[in-house]
């Protein structure tokens, strides 16, 4: 059974690549709220929706403090140019061996035309500055979805 950390716990901590190769962990962006969306697989249909709706309220999220990291399997020259085609202005983490991905509960066992596998599930986590996570999106349909957050991010940064 995966363990999905839960509304109230702290964050788990990692230190994991972006799209150039740089580490970036939670512990360094301890003073601004973070979005972190887990995903399948760069530049498909759902996970280039997603990404270009946190890319368009990118100034929205940014105004509230607010880093977005999108993490999926995926390498940095694969996040490169998923970044470059789509002009995408989020950060995108690189985890091939799961090992974020399994800390937030996000590879999870999927099914598809009637086959059983293991792949990331679609879900967000909203982190205070605190490193507290104040949300959470377990199975994220990808319309609407960034307002969404927005929203609760509004909510939650005005009290």
């Amino acid at each position: 059974m995966t363990n999905i950390p839960q509304v109230g716990q702290p964050a788990p901590n990692f230190s994991t690549p972006d799209q150039n190769g740089n580490l970036v962990t939670l512990d360094d962006l301890s003073s601004q709220w973070v979005v972190l969306y887990f995903y399948p697989k760069d530049d498909t249909s759902g996970c280039t929706t997603e990404a270009k709706d946190f890319t368009e309220l990118y100034q929205d999220f940014s105004a509230l403090g607010t880093k977005i990291l999108g993490v999926s399997p995926d390498l940095g020259k694969s996040h490169c140019k998923f970044i470059s085609k789509h002009n995408l202005s989020i950060t995108l983490l690189s985890d091939p061996e799961h090992i974020l991905t399994e800390a937030y509960g996000a590879w999870r066992l999927k099914k598809f035309m009637g086959k059983e596998y293991m792949g990331v599930v679609r879900s967000t986590f909203l982190i205070s500055p605190d490193r507290i996570i104040v949300y959470a999106w377990p199975n994220v349909k990808t319309k609407g979805h960034a307002m969404a957050v927005l929203t609760k991010l509004r909510e939650l940064a005005a009290t």
